[in-house]
């Protein structure tokens, strides 16, 4: 437990934070790969280059500060960024360090304003919520390491087979070399896969959906290839994944984890939106409802730019032709002169609120939304426009979190 002078002196410290958090969280990323470059192993660096991490860790260490009296209001967000740090590997031992750079770099940022009383008060603190991480993911290990077919770190994986989706997305399929079992998971999970690129001076680990419902002998994820645009490079994983991994190739993957799960026990109907690769966790989601509970009524929405990009549609198509239950609608952002002769789509432009309360019979249903940062910002609003719960809403970002404040469209 932290002392009351430590309370009061974190939470005077808010203000600085939400002045100076992603500055403090740059400087501590830089101090720490200078000191422990190792360590660049576990991140994605693609995400440090466009400052999606600093600021995802400046809005966490903001919460912690703001909730210091009351930690357990924080325990969701724990829960979830220990999902990841287990499928990356995040040990006990890596806390010290990162509790080391992070107190130096409060120190660089805010100089003589850092007193040894505030820097003595966020070492305290940082200690708590140190081993508030560090029980959650031991019970995590544990957990996947007794479980059936579960294993610890990485296990080898050989890819059985690579099927292309779309023109920029292919779904590989991947079983375990050993022969052994696999350890469930729940529709809306990832692993990670960590690629080893020749020359490259880092393993890159990164954590893509799982895109097929459980209780099948492999593991599959379909990964979008990421190409530079607007300044931002390609991405090297993606990249990799596309044009060097074939059949008959190892990889080393995670066992899954994330929090951001199908809830099974809910009756309800079940709205599943998705914009471009986000689709993959919804396409788990979509598989397991109308393989195991035929009862629940399904409206699936797809938002891509064109045919061209849209991945398993015609799986899609043939779940909803067999399927009564289930009601699918696409929204093309700029069709092709293909996909409007074969009226591929429902909706031309953008998702927009109208169209949502056009589509969707019943409102009152569990919401799960997916996609580009944009998408989300302005699903997120329509729902909250349209008077559907907070609980009912669930989303899923890939990579770092980020604000959900309004946008405008759906991009």
């Amino acid at each position: 437990m932290l002392s009351e002078q430590s309370v009061q002196i974190i939470k005077s410290t808010v203000p600085v934070l939400e002045v100076h958090g992603v500055t403090i969280t740059k400087r501590f990323y830089e101090l720490l790969f200078t000191a422990h470059p190792e360590l660049l192993n576990l991140f994605n660096h693609a995400n440090q280059k466009q400052g999606r991490q600093q600021t995802a860790l400046a809005n966490t260490v903001y919460a912690a500060a703001l909730h210091i009296d009351n930690l357990a209001t924080i325990i969701p967000a724990v829960k979830q960024i220990a999902h990841k740090h287990r499928s990356l590997g995040v040990k006990p031992e890596h806390y010290p360090i990162v509790g080391k750079y992070f107190l130096a770099a409060i120190k660089d940022v805010l100089g003589d304003a850092a007193t040894d009383e505030i820097l003595n008060a966020w070492a305290e603190a940082y200690g708590v919520i140190a081993d508030a991480f560090i029980g959650v993911e031991a019970e995590m290990y544990d957990q996947t390491h007794k479980q059936s077919g579960g294993w610890e770190d990485f296990r080898a994986f050989r890819v059985e087979r690579k099927v292309k989706e779309s023109d920029v997305i292919t779904s590989f399929y991947f079983v375990p070399e050993d022969g052994g079992a696999i350890a469930a998971f729940e529709p809306g999970q990832y692993v990670s896969i960590k690629i080893e690129i020749p020359d490259d001076n880092y393993t890159h680990i990164r954590q893509y959906s799982l895109s097929d419902s459980p209780g099948k002998p492999y593991y599959r994820i379909s990964v979008k290839r990421e190409d530079a645009a607007q300044g931002r490079p390609a991405g090297k994983a993606s990249n990799y994944l596309h044009e060097h991994i074939a059949e008959g190739n190892t990889v080393y993957l995670s066992a899954p984890a994330g929090d951001f799960v199908l809830d099974r026990k809910d009756e309800r109907p079940v709205v599943l939106l998705s914009g471009g690769v986000g689709l993959t966790p919804m396409i788990s989601m979509l598989n397991t409802l109308v393989e195991k509970y035929p009862q629940r009524p399904v409206t699936f929405i797809h938002a891509a730019q064109n045919g061209k990009v849209h991945a398993m549609k015609e799986h899609v198509d043939t779940l909803a032709r067999k399927h009564p239950q289930l009601s699918v609608y696409y929204c093309y952002q700029q069709p092709t002169a293909k996909d409007r002769e074969q009226h591929a789509y429902n909706k031309e432009g953008y998702i927009d609120l109208p169209w949502l309360k056009s589509v969707i019979a019943e409102p009152n249903a569990r919401y799960y939304f997916c996609g580009p940062i944009p998408f989300m910002q302005t699903v997120n609003q329509a729902l909250q426009e349209w008077g559907i719960p907070s609980p009912d809403i669930h989303f899923e970002f890939f990579g770092p979190s980020a604000s959900l404040e309004p946008a405008t469209a759906v991009r």
